[in-house]
C-alpha cells in the first residue's frame, strides 16, 4: 500500500529511500500510496524486529494454552459429581438397607412353606450364573474392553504427568497405539478367564477372536477413510508405509501378547460360582413395561453420557477445529466419574432386574452402560450440523467415519466397566445368603 522508491539499478543490495533503518527513515501515513497499473513496478517488503522476552523457554506455550473457559470445566465437573452422588445414594440405599433386609430375611427362613414363598432375587439363584447366549462373543468384548481401558488409563496418567505434550498430537496417538498393542496381554487373559467360567473348551478360538475382531473392524473403517483421503490427493493421508507398520505391530506384537495372556489365563483355576446352577432353566415371569430390555438399556446409557458430554464438546472442538486440548487434569476427573457412573447405574438396574426374577443379566449389564455410545454418536451428529461448516461429501464421510470409530471404542470401554461392576455385585450378594 506504499509506493516505495530507490536510487540506481535494482539489486539484492539496493536500499529503499522511503524506508531505511540506517537513515532512520520510517514509513508514515503521509506517504503516497501505491497505484497498481500495468507495467508499473511494485516492490513487496517486510520487516522483522526481534525483541528479547522475559518469558522463559519452558513457559513459551502458555500464551496459546491460556485457559479462559475453566469455569465451564468446573461446571462440567460439578454437574457430573451431582449425577454420581445421586447414583451413589441409590446404590447405598440398595446395598445397605434393601439388600441387608433381604439377606437377613432369607437367612431366617426355616420352614419349607416359608422357603416356597420367597420372592425376589434369591428365587433365581439357580439360574443367575447360567452361561448366556453368545457367551463367546461376550468374552471377546470383555477382553477387548479391558485392553481399551488399560490403554486409556495409562495414556491419561502419562498426559497428566506431562510426558505427552498437547502441541505434539502425533505423540499422543503414537503412545495410544503402542499401549493398545502391549495391553493385548490383559485382553487375552480376561477373555479366557471369563470363557473358562462358562466351561468353554476351545480357548484358542476365543483368543483368535479377541486378537482380531475389534482391531480388524477398526482397521477396515480406517483403511476405507484413508483411501478416500488418498483419492483426494491430500497430504493428510496416512502413508502406505505407516499402514504396513501398523499391521506389523498388530500381527508381530499384539497377537502374540494376546496368546501369552490367554495361556496364563487358562492355567489359572476356574472362578467358582457362589451358588450352584440348576440343570433346567427357570421360566421368566412377564416383565413390567419399564423392565423391557430395550427400554432399560437405553435409559442406562443416559447418565454415563450426561457425566461426560460437556467435556466431550471441548474434545470435539480440539479435534475438528484445530485447537489444543491440554487440560488432562479435568479429563482424568471426568474419566473417574464416568467409571463410577457406569458401575453404579448398571448395579442399580441389575438389582431391579433380578428382583423381577429375570436372571439374564450378563449381556444386559454390558449393554446398559455401553448404550451411552449411541448418545455419543447422536451428539457427534448434532455437533456436525450446528458447529462445523463442512460442505464436501468426502469431509462429511470422514467425520462420521472417525466418530463411528470413537463411538464403537466408547461402547467397548463403558460396556466392560458396567459388566465387571455387575459381575462383582451379583457374586457378592449371592455369596451372602444361605442356599439350601
Amino acid at each position: 500500500s506504499v509506493k516505495h522508491e530507490y536510487k540506481g539499478e535494482w539489486s539484492e543490495k539496493t536500499r529503499l529511500t522511503t524506508c531505511d533503518p540506517q537513515a532512520k527513515r520510517a514509513v508514515t501515513s503521509s506517504e503516497s500510496p501505491q497505484e497498481v497499473e500495468e507495467t508499473r513496478e511494485i516492490i513487496f517488503t517486510y520487516d522483522v524486529e526481534f525483541q528479547e522476552s522475559d518469558v522463559k523457554w519452558a513457559y513459551r506455550w502458555d500464551t496459546y494454552l491460556l485457559m479462559a473457559d475453566d469455569q465451564i470445566h468446573w461446571f462440567s465437573i460439578v454437574n457430573s459429581l451431582m449425577t454420581v452422588l445421586f447414583l451413589s445414594g441409590m446404590v447405598a440405599m440398595i446395598m445397605l438397607r434393601t439388600l441387608y433386609r433381604d439377606i437377613s430375611k432369607y437367612n431366617q427362613l426355616e420352614t419349607q412353606e416359608e422357603a416356597q414363598e420367597e420372592t425376589g432375587w434369591k428365587l433365581v439363584h439357580g439360574d443367575v450364573f447360567r452361561a448366556p447366549a453368545n457367551s463367546d462373543l461376550l468374552c471377546v468384548y470383555v477382553g477387548t474392553g479391558v485392553q481399551f481401558f488399560g490403554m486409556i488409563l495409562v495414556t491419561m496418567i502419562f498426559a497428566l504427568l506431562g510426558f505427552l505434550s498437547p502441541s505434539n498430537r502425533g505423540g499422543l496417538m503414537t503412545a495410544m497405539l503402542l499401549l493398545w498393542v502391549f495391553m493385548g496381554l490383559f485382553a487375552g487373559y480376561s477373555s479366557v478367564r471369563l470363557y473358562k467360567l462358562f466351561k468353554g473348551t476351545e480357548w484358542k478360538k476365543i483368543t483368535l477372536k479377541t486378537a482380531f475382531m475389534f482391531p480388524a473392524t477398526i482397521f477396515s473403517i480406517f483403511f476405507v477413510l484413508n483411501a478416500l483421503i488418498w483419492g483426494q490427493k491430500s497430504s493428510g493421508a496416512v502413508p502406505f508405509g505407516t499402514m504396513i507398520a501398523l499391521v506389523l505391530l498388530w500381527f508381530g506384537i499384539s497377537v502374540p501378547l494376546v496368546f501369552i495372556g490367554s495361556h496364563i489365563g487358562i492355567q489359572k483355576p476356574t472362578i467358582q460360582d457362589p451358588v450352584k446352577t440348576s440343570k433346567i432353566p427357570r421360566q421368566i415371569p412377564e416383565q413390567a413395561w419399564y423392565m423391557n430390555p430395550t427400554f432399560s438399556i437405553l435409559i442406562g446409557g443416559i447418565l454415563p453420557f450426561g457425566a461426560v458430554f460437556i467435556e466431550l464438546f471441548f474434545i470435539l472442538t480440539s479435534i475438528w477445529l484445530h485447537q489444543f486440548y491440554y487440560i488432562f487434569g479435568f479429563l482424568f476427573i471426568v474419566f473417574v466419574i464416568l467409571i463410577v457412573t457406569c458401575a453404579e447405574i448398571t448395579i442399580v438396574l441389575c438389582y431391579f432386574q433380578l428382583c423381577s426374577e429375570d436372571y439374564r443379566w450378563w449381556w444386559r449389564s454390558y449393554l446398559t452402560s455401553g448404550s451411552s455410545a449411541l448418545y455419543l454418536f447422536l451428539y457427534a451428529a448434532f455437533y456436525f450440523f450446528t458447529k462445523l461448516d463442512i460442505t464436501k461429501p468426502v469431509s462429511g464421510v470422514l467425520y462420521f467415519g472417525y466418530m463411528l470409530i470413537v463411538s464403537y471404542s466408547f461402547f467397548v470401554l463403558t460396556g466392560t466397566i458396567g459388566f465387571y461392576a455387575c459381575f462383582r455385585f451379583t457374586r457378592l450378594i449371592y455369596s451372602s445368603v444361605k442356599i439350601e
